[in-house]
């Protein structure tokens, strides 16, 4: 045994001093010889008797001392295994698999399980995959939940070959080189802690009233007061039950502050205000309407304020009667089932046009795009905005890739004609030459830069213009320097014609320009049977008046036999979902447009008793189209937006990529599914 024992590190170079003291003796020895021979031979007798003494010393010692060392190491052992075994963390070895090689008391009493228990940790954990086990070198942490508590489940490997080394509780199998030492944190409290934390932060939101003047006029006006009283308790009162604090800021504003734990209570309500306060009635014929927008988890109240800003033009830009909450990138919408009061002034038709023509006058040259697979509103307008801009002396082209057949008998009266220039249409490649910084931008009928017929202009100029009256969504052009979205509006050609009344006293617009604009207007209102208004219909005079004939727009846009036979075709074989909803399948074979020849079908299939709202299904490029329409009872904008499109109240749209059209199918029915059992159609 004393072969194999032997002594290292610190404690070897300590029991070594003697030997080193030794040597220093007998160098001091020979140095006391040379000066003096009596003093040498005393130095070497003490020198001999201390190295006699150290000797038998070390050799009584030495097995003492490897006795004592042994010892030691065996109760230091057993201490480390006491405490880790009863250490308080929970922790556990596990295999290359995920296997419980060994557990404390700690972690076994956890899991409710033996000291024994030899499984996979996944059985017991159900949150924990494969392939959160750590790989290399690098600590993982999976957040677990078990038994009503919450825990980090932290983890990372250690080499085998230590363990084994160590202790004699397990053995290399050879299968793997390390082990997974895993900890288990219990969490709970802090998690409680953080939720409060989250529910306290306060948000900050914006109250509107939408149609404040409107529903004032509609009332005596001695009761007026009493009108916009029973409003303000209603609004405070509801308020107030979520601990919320408004202060009214004008007569048809309100500043909202409550906390976030609220918040998620007008969630779960779905803004239940916006209901309640529609039935406030003393006699006004006109119910009254909110818009409500929510700014959260900015970095500060101000960010907050700013969102909120932002939430509640988007509630007002998407026609009021809604809850718009803006969470940093991340925007909700709640409500939005009425359809928004046509305003009777044209104040801001007016102030829009004049902007325009600032803008338009600034620049030398004018480029008009709507959106991809151009119809006959986005044409209209367009060609209205041309005309616009040629009676200001501009050089002005419009965009258009692909011309459907739904507006080529259209264009092609611009191209026979000699009055008109070559270039008056471009393709999207020779718009990016045309465009540069002096160049004005105009998009209409869409305010989507994904959906417009070249999104790279937008960002080759700084001048761009919005005109649309699709609701705006999510996604939006940002960088525009003017704005006008109208969602009461028929189509973007009632907006255009009202524009151009006030653009410019000596405009002149031609018979062919005034027929487009007004075949627009006929397209998107269904031959004036949806979302007619008054100033649809001043509209239309408008143009009548400047030249356009109903009988010439009428055989322009007449379908062909192939069109025909396709609608007929998806009519007989719609299905009646729900009781309430109708869905078809337009085949694309045959057809040159066959999204336009499912706006159609969505159209007629309105015209079915009980029916409520249409959904027509087109395969198109390997993109599936969605044509939606209702006529008041559902919102088809809201079921659109769920499938990533967008539109009116009454007609919107969609388009899915990577799928079938019996897959499009399945998708539609589940989100209309969904959103009726939550309420929200």
């Amino acid at each position: 045994m004393k072969e194999r024992l032997k002594l290292t590190g610190q404690l070897k170079r300590f029991l070594q001093w003697p030997m080193i003291l030794s040597i220093m003796l007998i160098a001091m020895n020979l140095v006391v010889y040379v000066i003096d021979l009596k003093a040498g031979i005393f130095v070497s007798i003490i020198t001999l008797i201390y190295l006699v003494l150290a000797l038998i010393l070390f050799m009584y010692y030495r097995p003492a001392i490897f006795r004592e060392l042994i010892g030691f190491a065996h109760e230091y052992d057993d201490v480390q295994k006491t405490m880790l075994s009863g250490l308080k963390l929970p922790y556990a070895l596990l295999d290359g698999d995920g296997k419980i090689v060994w557990m404390n008391e700690a972690f076994a009493g956890i899991i409710g399980k033996e000291m024994m228990f030899r499984k996979n940790l996944n059985l017991v954990f159900t949150d924990l995959k494969q392939e959160s086990l750590p790989q290399g070198d690098e600590q993982t942490e999976v957040p677990i939940e078990y038994n009503d508590a919450h825990y980090n489940l932290t983890m990372h490997r250690i080499s085998i070959d230590q363990v084994t080394e160590a202790t004699d509780l397990i053995e290399k199998n050879g299968k793997y080189s390390y082990l997974i030492a895993t900890y288990l944190f219990d969490v709970t409290e802090l998690n409680e802690y953080k939720q409060k934390y989250e529910e306290e932060k306060l948000v900050v939101g914006m109250i509107y009233l939408d149609n404040y003047e409107e529903a004032l006029e509609s009332v005596e006006e001695v009761r007026r007061s009493l009108l916009v009283a029973l409003i303000d308790r209603r609004i405070n009162k509801y308020f107030a039950t979520m601990d919320g604090l408004v202060k009214k800021l004008e007569k048809d504003k309100y500043f909202l502050i409550m906390r976030k734990g609220s918040l998620e209570q007008l969630k779960e309500q779905r803004f239940s205000i916006l209901e309640d306060v529609k039935t406030v009635n003393i006699g006004n014929e006109m119910a009254v309407t909110l818009s409500i927008g929510i700014g959260l988890n900015g970095l500060n109240y101000s960010q907050n304020y700013e969102q909120a800003r932002i939430a509640i033009e988007m509630a007002l830009g998407r026609g009021g009667d809604q809850a718009v909450i803006k969470n940093g990138e991340s925007i909700s919408y709640f409500g939005g089932k009425s359809q928004q009061m046509e305003k009777t002034t044209r104040v801001k038709a007016r102030v829009k046009a004049q902007a325009l023509k600032e803008f338009i006058t600034g620049k030398d040259k004018v480029v008009v795009m709507g959106h991809k697979i151009t119809d006959v509103d986005a044409f209209g307008a367009a060609i209205g905005i041309y005309r616009a801009a040629k009676t200001l002396g501009k050089s002005v082209h419009i965009v258009i890739n692909d011309p459907t057949t739904s507006i080529r008998p259209l264009m092609l009266g611009f191209l026979e004609n000699s009055d008109y220039e070559n270039d008056m249409f471009v393709t999207s490649q020779q718009a990016k030459e045309i465009v540069d910084n002096n160049t004005a931008v105009i998009v209409v009928d869409t305010n989507k830069p994904s959906y417009t017929e070249c999104h790279e202009l937008l960002n080759m100029t700084k001048t761009i213009v919005v005109l649309d009256h699709h609701r705006r969504g999510s996604e939006c052009i940002s960088n525009a320097v003017l704005s006008y979205i109208e969602p009461y509006a028929s189509s973007t050609c009632e907006m255009v014609a009202e524009i151009l009344q006030y653009f410019s006293e000596g405009i002149r617009i031609r018979n062919i320009e005034a027929d487009s604009i007004y075949a627009g207007m006929m397209i998107d209102t269904n031959n004036f049977q949806a979302k007619t208004g008054v100033r649809t219909f001043e509209a239309a005079a408008f143009l009548r008046r400047c030249g356009a004939d109903v009988t010439r727009v009428r055989k322009m846009l007449r379908d062909d036999m192939s069109a025909y036979k396709a609608r007929a075709a998806a009519v007989g074989s719609a299905e009646q979902f729900l009781d309430h909803y109708a869905i078809a399948i337009c085949q694309s074979k045959g057809l040159e447009s066959p999204t336009v020849v499912a706006a159609q079908i969505a159209n007629e299939l309105l015209d079915i008793a009980g029916v409520k709202a249409s959904f027509v299904l087109t395969d198109y490029n390997h993109v599936i189209y969605i044509s939606a329409r209702a006529i008041d009872e559902v919102n088809v904008q809201i079921i659109m937006e769920r499938l990533g499109g967008g539109g009116h109240l009454n007609i919107a749209g969609a388009q899915m990529e990577g799928c079938t059209v019996e897959d499009a199918v399945r998708t539609l029915k589940g989100v209309v599914v969904e959103m009726q059992q939550a309420g929200e159609i």
